[in-house]
C-alpha cells in the first residue's frame, strides 16, 4: 500500500522533502518554529507541569514578587502567575486556531466562489469584502464584540470575521488564475457543476496559498483577540487569559512589575514567533526562490 502512494504522489512527497530541507537552512524559520513548538507543548502540558492551580485563591500570598515557590510571582488575590501563563496558553493557541478555521475555510469558500463565477458575483462579494477591510481589524473586532456580549466564544467570532475578508481575497485571486487552466476546461466540458469544480479544483490549488497565509495572520489574531480580553470584552474572570492579566496588572505596574511583565512577554514572543515563521514559509514557498 505504501509503495502504490508513494508511486502516485511521488511529487508531492518530493516537494515536502525539500520544503522541510529549505526550513531547515533558514534560521527564522528554525527560530519561529521552536517557539509555536514550545508553546504548543507548555499548553498541552498545562494540566499536570503547572505548579499551582491557575485559580486559586490565597490571600496570604498576594502580589508575592518572583522566588523560587513563584518563579513569576503572584497576583492581586495570590494566584500564581506562571500557573496562570501556562493554562493561558491554551486559551490564546484555542483562539487562534479557531479563527483560522472559520475564517479561512469562510473566506476560502467566498473567495474561490467569487474568483471562478466572476462578473456580477464578483463584484458584489468583493465590495462587500472592501467594506470590511476599510476599518482597522482592532476597531471593527470591537464593535463586533461589544454587540455580541463580551464572552471569549463572542470574541472569537468578532475576530473571525473580521479575517475572512483576508482569506476571500487570497483565494479569490488565486481561483482566477487557476480557473483559465486546461485541467478547468476540461472539467467544464465533462460537465461539471460549478460548485463540483469549486470544492475539487479550485479550493485544492489555493490550498497551500491558505496555509501560508493562516500562519502569517495567526500571531495578528492572537493579539487582536488578547486586546479584545484586555478592555473586558473577550474573556471573563477568573479565565487565565493573557490580555486580561495585563489589564489587570497593569494597575499594579509601578510596584508589582511583574504582574503586567511576564503575561505581555508571553503574549510578545508567541506573536513574533508565528510572525517570523510565516514570513520564512512564504519566501521559501515562493516559487522563484525554490528555483
Amino acid at each position: 500500500m505504501w509503495t502504490e502512494f508513494r508511486k502516485e504522489h511521488a511529487w508531492q512527497i518530493k516537494e515536502f522533502f525539500f520544503t522541510l530541507k529549505l526550513l531547515r537552512r533558514n534560521p527564522s524559520a528554525v527560530a519561529g518554529f521552536v517557539i509555536i513548538v514550545l508553546m504548543v507543548l507548555m499548553a498541552l502540558s498545562a494540566s499536570f507541569l503547572s505548579p499551582y492551580d491557575p485559580i486559586r485563591i490565597s490571600l496570604k500570598d498576594r502580589l508575592s514578587p518572583p522566588a523560587l515557590t513563584h518563579l513569576f510571582g503572584t497576583d492581586e488575590l495570590g494566584r500564581d502567575i506562571l500557573s496562570r501563563i501556562m493554562y493561558g496558553s491554551r486559551i490564546s493557541l484555542r483562539i487562534g486556531v479557531l479563527v483560522i478555521l472559520i475564517a479561512g475555510g469562510m473566506g476560502s469558500v467566498i473567495g474561490a466562489i467569487s474568483g471562478y463565477l466572476g462578473q456580477k458575483i464578483d463584484n458584489l462579494i468583493m465590495r462587500v469584502m472592501d467594506v470590511i477591510l476599510s476599518f482597522p481589524p482592532l476597531v471593527l473586532a470591537m464593535a463586533l464584540a461589544a454587540a455580541l456580549g463580551p464572552s471569549l466564544n463572542n470574541a472569537i467570532l468578532a475576530v473571525a470575521f473580521v479575517m475572512i475578508p483576508k482569506f476571500a481575497r487570497m483565494v479569490r485571486g488565486e481561483a482566477l488564475a487557476v480557473k483559465e487552466k486546461q485541467f478547468i476546461t476540461a472539467a467544464r466540458a465533462s460537465g461539471a457543476k460549478s460548485l463540483w469544480i469549486v470544492l475539487h479544483h479550485i479550493l485544492p490549488n489555493c490550498f497551500s496559498s491558505v496555509i501560508i497565509l493562516a500562519t502569517l495572520i495567526l500571531g495578528e489574531t492572537i493579539l487582536i483577540a488578547a486586546s479584545l480580553s484586555f478592555i473586558g470584552l473577550g474573556a471573563q474572570p477568573p479565565t487565565p487569559e493573557w490580555g486580561a492579566m495585563v489589564s489587570v496588572g497593569r494597575k499594579f505596574l509601578m510596584d508589582q512589575w511583574w504582574y503586567a511583565t511576564f503575561p505581555g512577554l508571553f503574549i510578545l514572543i508567541t506573536v513574533i514567533g508565528f510572525n517570523i515563521f510565516g514570513d520564512a514559509l512564504r519566501d521559501i514557498l515562493d516559487p522563484r526562490i525554490r528555483r
